[in-house]
């Protein structure tokens, strides 16, 4: 089998294509979650804390400069605020893949549960109902 058809085989298997459509809906749900932190909540938040824009929110270590040659040296800064963005996506995401993982469960546990076959009868009853059976004669 020659290396071209070990890769069309292993690329069109089904674990591949679905991991492919897990990446591209998961690139985009992080953009839609990046918008609603940087859009939505922490607007409002800053609001609520003093009018403070959270994504400009630094640490500067050092103040922007020029050299001896005339060339800008920019400043050295800690970006808190950036930071504090990424943290709350992380939440959100790591939050809405638990639901997920919780339904794909819960829908997982439902097909295991079906209802299993009757378990046979104890030696007990077996035996009161040859009595039974014997004393209707």
């Amino acid at each position: 089998m020659g290396m071209i058809s070990e890769f069309k085989e292993f690329a069109m298997r089904g674990n591949v294509i679905d991991l492919a459509v897990g990446v591209v809906i998961g690139a985009a749900f992080g953009k839609i979650v990046t918008a609603l932190v940087d859009k939505v909540i922490m607007p409002p938040i800053g609001l609520l804390v003093g009018g403070v824009d959270f994504s400009k929110w630094a640490w500067t270590l050092k103040e922007a400069t020029v050299d001896a040659a005339g060339n800008a040296v920019p400043a050295v800064v800690i970006g808190i605020g950036e930071f504090l963005n990424t943290v709350i996506q992380f939440v959100i995401v790591a939050f809405a893949i638990f639901l997920l993982v919780k339904v794909v469960n819960r829908l997982a546990r439902k097909k295991e549960e079906a209802p299993a076959a009757p378990a046979a009868p104890s030696e007990e009853v077996v035996l009161l109902r040859e009595i039974r059976d014997s004393l209707k004669r």
